[in-house]
Protein backbone atom coordinates (compact mmCIF):
# COMPACT_ATOMS: atom_id res chain seq x y z
CA UNK A 1 0.00 0.00 0.00
CA UNK A 2 1.06 3.58 -0.54
CA UNK A 3 2.16 5.31 2.68
CA UNK A 4 -0.63 7.00 4.60
CA UNK A 5 1.77 9.84 5.27
CA UNK A 6 1.15 11.17 1.76
CA UNK A 7 -2.29 12.29 2.98
CA UNK A 8 -0.47 15.15 4.68
CA UNK A 9 0.19 16.60 1.21
CA UNK A 10 -3.54 17.19 0.63
CA UNK A 11 -4.88 20.24 2.48
CA UNK A 12 -8.52 19.31 1.82
CA UNK A 13 -8.06 16.21 3.98
CA UNK A 14 -7.14 18.38 6.97
CA UNK A 15 -10.62 19.88 7.10
CA UNK A 16 -13.01 18.68 9.79
CA UNK A 17 -16.79 18.54 9.94
CA UNK A 18 -18.38 17.48 13.20
CA UNK A 19 -14.87 16.72 14.39
CA UNK A 20 -14.20 14.21 11.60
CA UNK A 21 -12.10 14.47 8.43
CA UNK A 22 -13.69 13.80 5.05
CA UNK A 23 -13.75 10.33 3.54
CA UNK A 24 -13.38 11.43 -0.07
CA UNK A 25 -14.49 8.68 -2.47
CA UNK A 26 -15.35 10.78 -5.53
CA UNK A 27 -12.01 10.96 -7.33
CA UNK A 28 -13.44 9.60 -10.58
CA UNK A 29 -15.19 12.96 -10.84
CA UNK A 30 -12.46 15.23 -9.45
CA UNK A 31 -9.30 14.35 -7.56
CA UNK A 32 -7.99 16.29 -4.60
CA UNK A 33 -4.87 18.43 -5.11
CA UNK A 34 -1.57 18.10 -3.23
CA UNK A 35 0.37 21.11 -1.97
CA UNK A 36 3.04 20.47 -4.60
CA UNK A 37 0.57 21.18 -7.41
CA UNK A 38 -1.03 24.14 -5.66
CA UNK A 39 2.37 25.70 -4.95
CA UNK A 40 3.54 25.29 -8.54
CA UNK A 41 0.48 27.11 -9.81
CA UNK A 42 0.72 29.86 -7.20
CA UNK A 43 4.36 30.42 -8.18
CA UNK A 44 3.19 31.44 -11.66
CA UNK A 45 0.64 33.90 -10.27
CA UNK A 46 3.09 35.29 -7.72
CA UNK A 47 6.27 35.53 -9.76
CA UNK A 48 5.63 35.77 -13.51
CA UNK A 49 1.87 36.21 -14.22
CA UNK A 50 2.30 37.20 -17.85
CA UNK A 51 1.61 36.01 -21.38
CA UNK A 52 3.80 33.45 -23.07
CA UNK A 53 6.59 34.68 -25.31
CA UNK A 54 5.41 32.43 -28.16
CA UNK A 55 3.98 34.98 -30.59
CA UNK A 56 3.06 37.32 -27.78
CA UNK A 57 5.11 39.35 -25.32
CA UNK A 58 8.89 39.90 -25.50
CA UNK A 59 10.20 40.35 -21.95
CA UNK A 60 11.71 38.23 -19.23
CA UNK A 61 8.42 37.36 -17.54
CA UNK A 62 7.18 36.08 -20.90
CA UNK A 63 10.35 34.05 -21.34
CA UNK A 64 9.76 32.41 -17.96
CA UNK A 65 6.19 31.56 -18.98
CA UNK A 66 7.42 30.10 -22.26
CA UNK A 67 10.05 27.99 -20.52
CA UNK A 68 7.65 26.75 -17.83
CA UNK A 69 4.88 25.83 -20.25
CA UNK A 70 7.23 24.15 -22.70
CA UNK A 71 8.59 22.08 -19.80
CA UNK A 72 4.99 21.25 -18.87
CA UNK A 73 4.22 20.04 -22.38
CA UNK A 74 7.37 17.90 -22.40
CA UNK A 75 6.60 16.53 -18.93
CA UNK A 76 2.99 15.58 -19.66
CA UNK A 77 3.94 14.12 -23.03
CA UNK A 78 6.56 11.91 -21.40
CA UNK A 79 3.98 10.79 -18.84
CA UNK A 80 2.02 9.04 -21.61
CA UNK A 81 5.00 8.05 -23.78
CA UNK A 82 4.45 10.76 -26.39
CA UNK A 83 6.57 13.52 -27.89
CA UNK A 84 5.80 17.16 -26.99
CA UNK A 85 4.64 17.93 -30.54
CA UNK A 86 1.93 15.26 -30.17
CA UNK A 87 0.30 16.90 -27.12
CA UNK A 88 -2.45 19.52 -27.46
CA UNK A 89 -3.82 21.43 -24.45
CA UNK A 90 -7.62 21.59 -24.23
CA UNK A 91 -10.14 22.72 -21.64
CA UNK A 92 -10.88 19.12 -20.62
CA UNK A 93 -11.18 15.62 -22.08
CA UNK A 94 -14.65 16.43 -23.42
CA UNK A 95 -13.25 19.26 -25.52
CA UNK A 96 -10.41 17.02 -26.68
CA UNK A 97 -12.86 14.40 -27.99
CA UNK A 98 -14.97 17.12 -29.59
CA UNK A 99 -11.86 18.48 -31.28
CA UNK A 100 -11.41 15.15 -33.05
CA UNK A 101 -15.13 14.80 -33.80
CA UNK A 102 -15.41 18.28 -35.31
CA UNK A 103 -12.01 18.31 -37.02
CA UNK A 104 -11.60 14.82 -38.48
CA UNK A 105 -12.75 14.78 -42.09
CA UNK A 106 -15.60 12.31 -41.62
CA UNK A 107 -17.85 11.99 -44.64
CA UNK A 108 -21.45 10.97 -45.17
CA UNK A 109 -21.79 7.19 -44.92
CA UNK A 110 -18.61 6.70 -42.91
CA UNK A 111 -18.98 4.97 -39.54
CA UNK A 112 -17.79 5.64 -36.00
CA UNK A 113 -17.88 2.65 -33.64
CA UNK A 114 -18.06 2.99 -29.85
CA UNK A 115 -18.60 0.57 -27.00
CA UNK A 116 -21.96 0.46 -25.21
CA UNK A 117 -20.51 1.89 -21.99
CA UNK A 118 -19.27 5.28 -23.19
CA UNK A 119 -19.41 8.46 -21.14
CA UNK A 120 -21.62 11.08 -22.79
CA UNK A 121 -18.43 12.88 -23.80
CA UNK A 122 -17.58 9.97 -26.10
CA UNK A 123 -21.13 9.41 -27.30
CA UNK A 124 -22.90 12.71 -27.91
CA UNK A 125 -20.26 14.16 -30.29
CA UNK A 126 -20.77 11.16 -32.58
CA UNK A 127 -24.57 11.42 -32.36
CA UNK A 128 -24.26 15.04 -33.45
CA UNK A 129 -22.33 13.95 -36.55
CA UNK A 130 -25.28 11.82 -37.62
CA UNK A 131 -26.96 15.10 -38.57
CA UNK A 132 -24.52 15.33 -41.47
CA UNK A 133 -24.76 11.70 -42.49
CA UNK A 134 -21.97 10.10 -40.45
CA UNK A 135 -23.19 6.83 -38.94
CA UNK A 136 -22.67 5.78 -35.33
CA UNK A 137 -22.79 2.12 -34.33
CA UNK A 138 -22.42 0.49 -30.92
CA UNK A 139 -20.45 -2.65 -30.03
CA UNK A 140 -22.63 -4.58 -27.54
CA UNK A 141 -21.08 -6.04 -24.41
CA UNK A 142 -21.14 -9.71 -23.53
CA UNK A 143 -23.72 -10.90 -21.05
CA UNK A 144 -21.16 -10.48 -18.24
CA UNK A 145 -20.71 -6.81 -19.29
CA UNK A 146 -17.16 -7.32 -20.61
CA UNK A 147 -16.12 -6.13 -24.07
CA UNK A 148 -16.88 -8.46 -26.97
CA UNK A 149 -13.99 -8.52 -29.46
CA UNK A 150 -15.92 -10.87 -31.74
CA UNK A 151 -18.79 -8.38 -31.93
CA UNK A 152 -16.31 -5.66 -32.81
CA UNK A 153 -14.82 -7.81 -35.56
CA UNK A 154 -18.26 -8.33 -37.08
CA UNK A 155 -18.93 -4.59 -37.16
CA UNK A 156 -15.59 -3.63 -38.70
CA UNK A 157 -16.36 -2.87 -42.33
CA UNK A 158 -14.55 -0.70 -44.90
CA UNK A 159 -16.90 2.17 -43.95
CA UNK A 160 -15.59 2.30 -40.36
CA UNK A 161 -13.33 5.35 -40.23
CA UNK A 162 -12.90 5.53 -36.44
CA UNK A 163 -13.22 3.28 -33.40
CA UNK A 164 -13.62 5.46 -30.31
CA UNK A 165 -13.63 3.65 -26.97
CA UNK A 166 -13.14 4.31 -23.30
CA UNK A 167 -10.02 2.75 -21.77
CA UNK A 168 -11.31 2.41 -18.21
CA UNK A 169 -15.03 2.86 -17.61
CA UNK A 170 -16.15 5.54 -15.17
CA UNK A 171 -19.12 3.31 -14.38
CA UNK A 172 -17.27 0.44 -12.69
CA UNK A 173 -13.54 0.73 -13.36
CA UNK A 174 -13.60 -2.02 -15.99
CA UNK A 175 -10.62 -1.83 -18.35
CA UNK A 176 -11.44 -2.55 -21.99
CA UNK A 177 -8.87 -4.57 -24.01
CA UNK A 178 -7.81 -1.43 -25.88
CA UNK A 179 -4.63 -2.86 -27.37
CA UNK A 180 -6.56 -5.74 -28.97
CA UNK A 181 -9.29 -3.32 -30.09
CA UNK A 182 -6.66 -1.11 -31.72
CA UNK A 183 -5.05 -4.05 -33.52
CA UNK A 184 -8.38 -5.12 -35.02
CA UNK A 185 -9.24 -1.54 -35.97
CA UNK A 186 -5.90 -0.88 -37.63
CA UNK A 187 -6.11 -4.15 -39.56
CA UNK A 188 -9.38 -2.77 -40.90
CA UNK A 189 -7.78 0.56 -41.83
CA UNK A 190 -9.65 2.41 -39.06
CA UNK A 191 -8.27 5.04 -36.70
CA UNK A 192 -8.54 4.66 -32.91
CA UNK A 193 -9.48 7.27 -30.32
CA UNK A 194 -9.11 6.36 -26.64
CA UNK A 195 -10.95 8.13 -23.83
CA UNK A 196 -8.32 7.74 -21.12
CA UNK A 197 -9.83 10.06 -18.52
CA UNK A 198 -10.09 7.20 -16.00
CA UNK A 199 -6.88 5.38 -16.92
CA UNK A 200 -4.07 7.94 -17.22
CA UNK A 201 -4.46 9.03 -13.56
CA UNK A 202 -4.49 5.47 -12.23
CA UNK A 203 -2.16 3.24 -14.24
CA UNK A 204 0.83 3.42 -16.52
CA UNK A 205 -0.39 4.42 -19.97
CA UNK A 206 1.84 4.39 -23.05
CA UNK A 207 0.14 5.60 -26.21
CA UNK A 208 2.33 3.48 -28.49
CA UNK A 209 1.74 0.31 -26.49
CA UNK A 210 -2.01 0.97 -26.57
CA UNK A 211 -1.97 1.64 -30.30
CA UNK A 212 -3.88 4.89 -29.91
CA UNK A 213 -4.06 7.35 -32.78
CA UNK A 214 -5.80 9.89 -30.55
CA UNK A 215 -6.03 9.84 -26.75
CA UNK A 216 -7.87 12.24 -24.46
CA UNK A 217 -7.63 12.71 -20.70
CA UNK A 218 -8.36 15.24 -17.96
CA UNK A 219 -5.69 16.59 -15.62
CA UNK A 220 -8.28 17.40 -12.94
CA UNK A 221 -8.67 13.65 -12.34
CA UNK A 222 -4.90 13.16 -11.82
CA UNK A 223 -4.25 15.54 -8.89
CA UNK A 224 -4.02 18.58 -11.16
CA UNK A 225 -6.12 21.59 -12.18
CA UNK A 226 -9.00 21.75 -14.66
CA UNK A 227 -7.25 21.07 -17.96
CA UNK A 228 -7.48 18.57 -20.79
CA UNK A 229 -4.93 16.86 -23.02
CA UNK A 230 -5.32 15.46 -26.52
CA UNK A 231 -2.65 13.22 -27.96
CA UNK A 232 -2.49 13.20 -31.76
CA UNK A 233 -0.15 10.60 -33.22
CA UNK A 234 2.59 12.16 -35.31
CA UNK A 235 1.57 12.29 -38.95
CA UNK A 236 -2.16 12.49 -38.25
CA UNK A 237 -2.33 16.21 -37.50
CA UNK A 238 -2.91 16.84 -41.18
CA UNK A 239 -6.11 14.75 -40.97
CA UNK A 240 -7.64 17.37 -38.67
CA UNK A 241 -8.96 20.82 -39.47
CA UNK A 242 -8.54 23.35 -36.63
CA UNK A 243 -11.59 23.24 -34.37
CA UNK A 244 -11.41 26.66 -32.68
CA UNK A 245 -9.38 29.28 -34.52
CA UNK A 246 -8.07 32.77 -33.87
CA UNK A 247 -5.16 34.19 -31.95
CA UNK A 248 -2.05 32.01 -31.64
CA UNK A 249 -3.22 29.48 -34.25
CA UNK A 250 -1.85 31.30 -37.28
CA UNK A 251 1.57 32.28 -38.58
CA UNK A 252 0.13 35.06 -40.74
CA UNK A 253 -3.20 36.37 -41.97
CA UNK A 254 -4.73 38.65 -44.58
CA UNK A 255 -8.26 39.92 -45.08
CA UNK A 256 -9.08 36.91 -47.21
CA UNK A 257 -6.84 34.07 -45.94
CA UNK A 258 -4.57 32.75 -43.21
CA UNK A 259 -1.59 30.44 -42.78
CA UNK A 260 -1.93 28.14 -39.80
CA UNK A 261 0.87 27.18 -37.46
CA UNK A 262 1.94 23.54 -37.22
CA UNK A 263 0.47 21.22 -34.59
CA UNK A 264 0.02 21.46 -31.66
CA UNK A 265 -0.31 25.26 -31.67
CA UNK A 266 -2.77 25.33 -34.57
CA UNK A 267 -5.25 23.64 -32.21
CA UNK A 268 -4.61 25.93 -29.21
CA UNK A 269 -6.50 29.13 -29.92
CA UNK A 270 -6.36 32.14 -27.65
CA UNK A 271 -4.70 32.82 -24.33
CA UNK A 272 -3.84 29.56 -22.62
CA UNK A 273 -4.22 28.62 -18.95
CA UNK A 274 -0.52 28.78 -18.17
CA UNK A 275 -0.93 28.11 -14.46
CA UNK A 276 -2.92 24.96 -15.21
CA UNK A 277 -0.25 23.70 -17.59
CA UNK A 278 2.40 24.24 -14.93
CA UNK A 279 0.15 22.46 -12.43
CA UNK A 280 -0.23 19.54 -14.84
CA UNK A 281 3.54 19.07 -14.88
CA UNK A 282 3.63 19.14 -11.08
CA UNK A 283 0.85 16.52 -10.95
CA UNK A 284 2.76 14.26 -13.35
CA UNK A 285 5.89 14.67 -11.23
CA UNK A 286 3.98 13.77 -8.06
CA UNK A 287 2.50 10.61 -9.58
CA UNK A 288 5.82 9.56 -11.08
CA UNK A 289 7.42 9.80 -7.65
CA UNK A 290 4.75 7.49 -6.26
CA UNK A 291 5.16 5.12 -9.21
CA UNK A 292 2.18 4.40 -11.45
CA UNK A 293 2.41 0.65 -10.97
CA UNK A 294 2.24 1.17 -7.21
CA UNK A 295 -0.72 3.54 -7.68
CA UNK A 296 -2.54 0.81 -9.60
CA UNK A 297 -1.66 -1.86 -7.01
CA UNK A 298 -2.87 0.38 -4.19
CA UNK A 299 -6.23 1.00 -5.84
CA UNK A 300 -6.67 -2.66 -6.70
CA UNK A 301 -6.19 -3.62 -3.04
CA UNK A 302 -8.79 -1.05 -1.98
CA UNK A 303 -11.21 -2.28 -4.64
CA UNK A 304 -10.79 -5.92 -3.60
CA UNK A 305 -11.38 -4.94 0.03
CA UNK A 306 -14.59 -3.03 -0.71
CA UNK A 307 -15.99 -5.64 -3.11
CA UNK A 308 -15.40 -8.40 -0.58
CA UNK A 309 -16.90 -6.54 2.38
CA UNK A 310 -19.88 -5.03 0.54
CA UNK A 311 -20.52 -8.41 -1.06
CA UNK A 312 -21.12 -9.85 2.39
CA UNK A 313 -24.01 -7.46 3.04
CA UNK A 314 -27.49 -8.64 2.14
CA UNK A 315 -29.15 -6.05 -0.06
CA UNK A 316 -26.06 -4.84 -1.97
CA UNK A 317 -26.13 -5.42 -5.72
CA UNK A 318 -23.08 -4.47 -7.75
CA UNK A 319 -23.53 -2.64 -11.04
CA UNK A 320 -21.35 -3.46 -14.03
CA UNK A 321 -18.19 -5.55 -13.69
CA UNK A 322 -17.35 -6.36 -10.07
CA UNK A 323 -14.23 -8.46 -10.56
CA UNK A 324 -11.01 -6.90 -9.16
CA UNK A 325 -9.00 -8.74 -11.82
CA UNK A 326 -10.89 -6.83 -14.51
CA UNK A 327 -12.02 -3.63 -12.79
CA UNK A 328 -10.26 -1.39 -10.31
CA UNK A 329 -10.58 1.96 -8.59
CA UNK A 330 -14.38 2.20 -8.85
CA UNK A 331 -17.21 0.26 -7.20
CA UNK A 332 -20.81 0.93 -8.27
CA UNK A 333 -23.73 -0.56 -6.37
CA UNK A 334 -27.41 -0.35 -5.56
CA UNK A 335 -29.33 -1.36 -2.44
CA UNK A 336 -31.98 -3.83 -3.58
CA UNK A 337 -34.01 -6.79 -2.40
CA UNK A 338 -35.83 -9.12 -4.78
CA UNK A 339 -35.39 -6.63 -7.60
CA UNK A 340 -36.90 -3.80 -5.55
CA UNK A 341 -34.89 -0.72 -4.62
CA UNK A 342 -34.47 -0.45 -0.85
CA UNK A 343 -32.95 3.04 -0.83
CA UNK A 344 -32.49 5.32 -3.84
CA UNK A 345 -28.82 5.83 -4.76
CA UNK A 346 -29.14 9.59 -4.25
CA UNK A 347 -30.53 9.02 -0.74
CA UNK A 348 -27.70 6.62 0.09
CA UNK A 349 -25.10 9.19 -0.94
CA UNK A 350 -26.82 11.99 0.98
CA UNK A 351 -27.14 9.89 4.14
CA UNK A 352 -23.52 8.79 4.06
CA UNK A 353 -22.36 12.37 3.55
CA UNK A 354 -24.57 13.90 6.23
CA UNK A 355 -24.04 11.23 8.90
CA UNK A 356 -20.59 9.83 8.26
CA UNK A 357 -18.67 12.42 6.16
CA UNK A 358 -18.39 9.88 3.32
CA UNK A 359 -18.36 11.61 -0.06
CA UNK A 360 -19.69 9.57 -2.99
CA UNK A 361 -21.45 10.13 -6.28
CA UNK A 362 -24.92 8.89 -7.16
CA UNK A 363 -26.85 8.81 -10.42
CA UNK A 364 -26.06 7.87 -14.01
CA UNK A 365 -22.44 9.12 -13.97
CA UNK A 366 -22.89 10.53 -17.51
CA UNK A 367 -23.46 6.97 -18.81
CA UNK A 368 -27.22 7.37 -19.18
CA UNK A 369 -27.29 5.18 -22.29
CA UNK A 370 -25.89 2.18 -20.40
CA UNK A 371 -28.45 2.46 -17.59
CA UNK A 372 -31.36 3.09 -19.96
CA UNK A 373 -30.45 0.07 -22.09
CA UNK A 374 -30.62 -2.10 -18.97
CA UNK A 375 -33.88 -0.69 -17.65
CA UNK A 376 -32.30 0.92 -14.60
CA UNK A 377 -33.11 4.46 -15.68
CA UNK A 378 -32.43 7.73 -13.95
CA UNK A 379 -31.76 6.40 -10.45
CA UNK A 380 -28.42 4.94 -11.53
CA UNK A 381 -26.10 3.71 -8.83
CA UNK A 382 -23.97 4.74 -5.90
CA UNK A 383 -20.34 5.07 -7.00
CA UNK A 384 -17.28 4.94 -4.75
CA UNK A 385 -14.01 5.80 -6.46
CA UNK A 386 -10.57 5.52 -4.91
CA UNK A 387 -7.22 7.20 -5.32
CA UNK A 388 -3.76 7.45 -3.84
CA UNK A 389 -4.86 9.17 -0.61
CA UNK A 390 -7.54 6.61 0.33
CA UNK A 391 -6.94 3.96 2.98
CA UNK A 392 -8.25 0.55 4.00
CA UNK A 393 -9.80 2.18 7.06
CA UNK A 394 -11.81 4.50 4.82
CA UNK A 395 -13.02 1.47 2.89
CA UNK A 396 -14.19 -0.05 6.16
CA UNK A 397 -15.96 3.18 7.09
CA UNK A 398 -17.79 3.06 3.77
CA UNK A 399 -18.99 -0.48 4.39
CA UNK A 400 -19.98 0.34 7.96
CA UNK A 401 -21.95 3.32 6.68
CA UNK A 402 -23.77 1.26 4.05
CA UNK A 403 -24.57 -1.35 6.69
CA UNK A 404 -26.09 1.37 8.90
CA UNK A 405 -28.20 2.67 5.99
CA UNK A 406 -29.53 -0.86 5.43
CA UNK A 407 -30.31 -1.25 9.14
CA UNK A 408 -32.25 2.04 9.16
CA UNK A 409 -34.24 0.94 6.09
CA UNK A 410 -35.10 -2.36 7.74
CA UNK A 411 -36.03 -0.68 10.99
CA UNK A 412 -32.98 -1.93 12.86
Amino acid sequence: MLPESLREDFPALRRLRNGRPPVYLDSACMSLKPEQVISAMLEYYRSFPACSGYGRSAHWFAEEVSDATQHARERVAAFIGASPEEVVWTKNATEAINLVAKSLRLRRGEVVLTSDREHNSNLIPWLELEKRGVRHEVVPSRQDETFDLDALQELLTPEVKLVSVVHVSNLDGYALPVREIAELAHDNGSLVLVDAAQSVPHRRVDVEELGADFLAFSVHKMLGPSLGVLYIREGLEGELEPFIVGGDTVADSWYDSAVYLPSPRRFEAGLQDYAAQIGAAAAADYLERLGMREVERHERRLTEHVLRMLGELEGVRFVGVADPELASGIVSFRLEAEGRSLVAPSDVAEMLDARYNIMLRAGDHCVHSWFNARGIGASGSVRASFYVYNTLRECELLVEGVEKVLEVERGG
